[in-house]
């Protein structure tokens, strides 16, 4: 296993994800986006279970600032 300087901070659906990725674009937060399904089609294993599952990783330095955003709008989604 190897340490990596990233780390996940959003699992969930494509819409969400996207709102995420584009509101810490705006930070000049550059999220990486990790597409299961999109990863196993490529690699001619099929689809997964959940198709609409994707998962945020940011660099390590910017975790408090990205956690801010996301609890934001994840928060703004569930009121």
């Amino acid at each position: 296993m190897t340490d990596s300087n990233f780390i996940k901070v959003y699992t969930g659906n494509f819409a969400v994800v996207k709102h995420i990725a584009m509101e810490l674009n705006t930070l000049n937060i550059n999220p990486i986006i990790k597409d299961q399904s999109e990863s196993a089609i490529l690699g001619g294993f099929g689809g997964t279970s959940a198709p609409d599952f994707q998962e945020v990783f940011v660099h390590k330095d910017e975790l408090v600032r990205a956690t801010e955003v996301i609890n934001k709008i994840t928060k703004d989604l569930d009121s």
